[in-house]
């Protein structure tokens, strides 16, 4: 492509982070490095901010986050919203109605912060059936004792609705639901939920978005990602990088297959293609 990458998104799950939900310190430093040579890097995650290890929101050259798939993007430095586009308290609610039709785990995302039933949070392991995942969200979300109360208590504008299933095939059958109702867009990011964000939200929309107001073009963004709600991010950045534990639709819209999550294949990416490319692909 021959263009300078002026900036990088990285997705957290299956991506930046590894199966742990850890950072590496080889990974940190090259972060730092890649930060030190102006390129801005912007965390790019399906996950409300207060989700985000507090270890990245903190680390020097990591200043920008794109939480709840592109819902809400955040200068941490500043402590201050850039862009939010958000789903309207009604159909938030609506999805609520939804998704009690079904046996699943719902979870409401605003003000940055993730709420979730006490009652089906005692029952984690049926709904997430990822143990990796079991510590991160016992640990960032708060639990309330009906979470329909307090989203019409609240009745306000909301960043994403998650739904967490115990069983696919009801997974699906919530899908087409939801398809129908206008006003709303959905993604899978494990194969077992439904993220419900307002139409027209997703990372990639809104990663080209943010790189314009930065006065970054297309071509100047680079990003890595390795689940459905990547697929946009990775197709329209101007080199899309896939993980190697990505799913098939990720690699297939992807400029570059890097190495897994467990083998720091963020760091590699940066590395072949920011500090030893001369910032160019």
């Amino acid at each position: 492509m021959g263009q300078k990458i002026k900036l990088i998104a990285l997705d957290l799950d299956g991506t930046l982070l590894t199966d742990e939900k850890k950072i590496t310190q080889n990974t940190m430093k090259i972060l730092k490095r890649a930060s030190e040579l102006g390129v801005i890097i912007v965390i790019a995650t399906g996950r409300p901010f207060m989700g985000i290890p507090e270890e990245l929101r903190t680390l020097e050259g990591i200043r920008y986050a794109m939480s709840s798939n592109g819902a809400k993007i955040m200068d941490m430095k500043n402590h201050c919203i850039i862009m939010e586009h958000l789903l309207s308290a009604d159909l938030a609610v609506k999805m609520l109605e939804i998704g009690n039709h079904y046996d699943a785990l719902q979870e409401v995302y605003f003000e940055d912060q993730g709420y979730v039933d006490e009652a089906k949070m005692k029952q984690l392991a049926k709904y997430h059936h990822n143990p990796n995942m079991w510590e991160y969200f016992k640990s960032t979300r708060k639990q309330v004792p009906d979470i329909m109360t307090l989203a019409k208590e609240k009745n306000q504008d909301m960043d994403k609705v998650q739904m967490l299933f115990a069983d696919l095939s009801e997974r699906d059958a919530a899908w087409k639901e939801i398809e129908k109702v206008e006003g709303v867009t959905q993604v899978d990011s494990l194969g077992y939920n439904i993220e419900i964000n307002a139409a027209g939200v997703n990372k990639g929309v809104k990663l080209l978005e943010f790189g314009a107001k930065l006065g970054i073009r297309r071509e100047e963004i680079m990003a890595c990602g390795d689940g459905q709600n990547d697929v946009t991010m990775i197709q329209m950045a101007g080199f899309g990088v896939a993980m190697g534990n990505a799913i098939d639709a990720v690699k297939n819209v992807a400029d570059y297959v890097t190495d897994t999550n467990e083998q720091e294949g963020v760091a590699k990416a940066i590395q072949k293609f920011i500090l030893e490319g001369g910032s160019e692909c």
